[in-house]
Order: C-alpha cells, then sequence, then structure tokens
C-alpha cells in the first residue's frame, strides 16, 4: 500500500512538473514554457500595476493555457478566478457579429439590403422603450436609408461611436456610408434593434439560442443575471480607483456582454475551429472589408490618414479588426470600459490566438509585451490601438 501511495505521490509531482514545463508554440515556431510564460506575466503586472488579469493561448485550436492572476477586488483581496464574472465591453461585438452571420446562414436577412427595407414604416416612427432605439434624429439624415449590415460590422456606417460623444448628444451620419471606416457603437446598436424588430426576438434571447447554449457559455450574457452575484470583478481606472459596477444595462450587442475568462475561451476555440456559422460566412467574417488608414482609433487621430499601418494593411473584417502577417491573417477584437481592458486575436491559419481579459485599464500598459511574449504577435496594432507600453510613455 505504502509503495502504491508513493507512486500516486510522485506520478502527482511529475505530472505538476509536466504541466510547467509544456510547450507553448508560437507564431514563429519558437516555444516557450507554460512557467516561463506565467513569470513574465506576473513581472509585467507588477511593473504596471495591473490589478487583475486572465488569460487564455490557443494552440492547435485550443486552449493550452488559462490562468488567472490577481483580484477581482482588490480591496477584499478576493483572488480573480477563471469563473469570475468579467465585463467583456466591446468584445460584445466579436459575438455579436458571429450572431448576425449565423442569421444570415439561416436566411432571416443579407449582408447589403438596406436595413431599413426590411421595415414597414421609417425606423424612426416607431415608439422606443430604451434610449439606444431612439431613431428619430435620423429622420434629418436620409441617408442612413443605405445603411446595410455589412456597414454596420464594417464600421462605415457614418454613425458616430455613441451619440453622447457628440458636443449635443445627438445621433447623426457624419459621412456617406460605406465610404470609410470609422468605429461605431450606434451602427451595431442599429443592427440590432432591425433585428430585434424582424425576429420579433430580443437580443439576449437570440444570442442564448444561436451562441451561448451552442457552445456552452452558461457563465455568459448581454444582460446582468443575479447568478453573478456570487463572483463578479469590479473594474479599476488609470489611477486604480475602483469604479462603480454597473448591472442596470439594457442588452447591447455593442457593449454589454458579461462573461468570464473559461467561457469566452470556447467562443475563442469556436472561432478557431470555424463552428456555429458556415464556411462562406466566415470567410467573409475574417477577410478585410475595407482598409484602415488612420492614425489612432479614437480621438484626434482617428481623423488623421497616413501610411502608419501599411506593413500589415490594417483593415476591418466583419465584427473584427484585421491584419495582415506572414502566418495569414490575424483577426483581433478589443474591449474596453468602465476600468476593464479586454483583447483577443487569432491567426486561423496557425491555429493560434491569445486573450486578454483584465479588470484594469492599465493593462494596455503591457498588451503589447503579452502578445509579443505569449505568441510573438508583433502584427497587432499597438499604436493605434493606443495601447502605450508603460517604459514608453
Amino acid at each position: 500500500m505504502k509503495h502504491f501511495l508513493l507512486i500516486i505521490f510522485f506520478t502527482g509531482i511529475f505530472s505538476v512538473q509536466a504541466q510547467k514545463t509544456a510547450l507553448i508554440k508560437r507564431l514563429d515556431n519558437s516555444t516557450i514554457t507554460v512557467d516561463s510564460l506565467t513569470a513574465v506575466i506576473e513581472n509585467l503586472m507588477g511593473k504596471a500595476d495591473v490589478k487583475g488579469l486572465a488569460i487564455s493561448v490557443f494552440n492547435s485550436k485550443k486552449a493550452v493555457y488559462t490562468k488567472t492572476f490577481g483580484y477581482s477586488d482588490v480591496e477584499n483581496k478576493k483572488k480573480l478566478d477563471i469563473k469570475t464574472n468579467l465585463y467583456g465591453a466591446s468584445l460584445s461585438k466579436a459575438v455579436f457579429a458571429v450572431l448576425v452571420l449565423k442569421l444570415v446562414d439561416e436566411g432571416v436577412i443579407t449582408l447589403d439590403k438596406p436595413l431599413q427595407d426590411y421595415l414597414p414604416k421609417p425606423i424612426y416612427d416607431y415608439d422606443f422603450k430604451v434610449w439606444h432605439e431612439d431613431f428619430k434624429e435620423l429622420k434629418s439624415y436620409p441617408e442612413y436609408k443605405k445603411i446595410t449590415a455589412r456597414m454596420c460590422l464594417d464600421h462605415t456606417t457614418g454613425m458616430p461611436n455613441w451619440r453622447w460623444f457628440e458636443p449635443d448628444e445627438k445621433l447623426r451620419i457624419k459621412f456617406e456610408p460605406g465610404t470609410r471606416y470609422s468605429y461605431s457603437g450606434e451602427g451595431l446598436t442599429y443592427l440590432q434593434v432591425i433585428l430585434e424588430k424582424i425576429t420579433g426576438k430580443p437580443l439576449e434571447d437570440l444570442a442564448q439560442e444561436k451562441i451561448f447554449k451552442p457552445l456552452g457559455m452558461t457563465n455568459s450574457s448581454y444582460r446582468w443575471q443575479v447568478k453573478f452575484e456570487k463572483d463578479y470583478a469590479y473594474g479599476y481606472d488609470n489611477d486604480g480607483k475602483l469604479q462603480e459596477k454597473d448591472k442596470d444595462n439594457a442588452p447591447r450587442g455593442a457593449g454589454t456582454l458579461e462573461t468570464t475568462i473559461e467561457d469566452y475561451s470556447k467562443f475563442i476555440t469556436a472561432i478557431l475551429n470555424k463552428k456555429i456559422l458556415s464556411a462562406k460566412s466566415y470567410k467573409e467574417m475574417l477577410s478585410p472589408q475595407i482598409r484602415i488608414r488612420s492614425k489612432n482609433q479614437f480621438g484626434p487621430g482617428a481623423l488623421e490618414d497616413g501610411d502608419w499601418n501599411d506593413k500589415t494593411e490594417l483593415s476591418y473584417g466583419l465584427g473584427w479588426g484585421i491584419v495582415k502577417s506572414p502566418y495569414g491573417y490575424g483577426a483581433f477584437k478589443e474591449g474596453q470600459g468602465s476600468g476593464f481592458q479586454n483583447y483577443s486575436i487569432v491567426f486561423s491559419d496557425k491555429g493560434i490566438g491569445m486573450l486578454i481579459m483584465s479588470n484594469s485599464y492599465k493593462t494596455g500598459e503591457i498588451m503589447k509585451y503579452l502578445l509579443e511574449t505569449a505568441i510573438k504577435d508583433t502584427y497587432t496594432p499597438w499604436e493605434w490601438d493606443q495601447y502605450i507600453p508603460y517604459d514608453k510613455k
């Protein structure tokens, strides 16, 4: 019996050691051990004062490293766990894009028919219950009738990111739809409202039916759920100040996703393995739709065009940013808000990807180094995304 127990004991030791020395394959075919990656992550977190961080790395189209670091609630020293609820912010948009394309596959809509044509009356004539359903201001912009699902997904609608960022907080069309990239949560929300009217189902029901339940994402929702109360993370701003947790958002495909590193890793795995959608829809989604020539995604640099990102041919697909690399296209999606800082990128041809979820804005200061260390991703447009490293400020 003693010998048997000793065998189990030493087998356990060898198993743990094997996990620590397991190799993660990177884009350039180099490798890094799990132990080494963990040490680098912990070091970077300390340098940038990141409060909590969750990481998944994907090889051969599956997660080979999923680990959490730091705290979900710093004040109460509550550890961040793989099942801790994290605010997805604009990672919401990548899920919403898959939902839309699933409805395209099912023949509910097409990508290029003007969305207004699906309705019996103008969108601005409908009654509304929540602010994002109020389109009365579009009456002054008849060009909105040209907007298609494709334009919403590749951010070329001409709508602002959010109406409250406008000086008068009014919704408008700022340029001819389809002619230029300009990130717009309003555009995606317009598409959402159209889909809800066409299908007669709210966003949350559609997402649960088409995405979350099929993928086993049992802790994901576009609406705050009571079950999240037992373990959720607070966000922390650039000064390390705790942000109030918003639990009263109306579901929006552009930005209200609540999820976990465990659940969203299932979503990234599905993307890498091309589940849920047809091959045609995956090709559309992860292929360039429009080139991006702006210096930055937001701020004054969003209006300044140049050749900063010509090397990677920075573009937008449908719901995802696209960069060209020697290893095929990389499809990325960021998410930031309420103190949370998230990023994901997949290189489908290599079966390699990375998911970064954090409850600390400061994670933007180590994003470049996390990606380069874990998967040798030097193609992410970190300057365009304004992920300026802590040691380059």
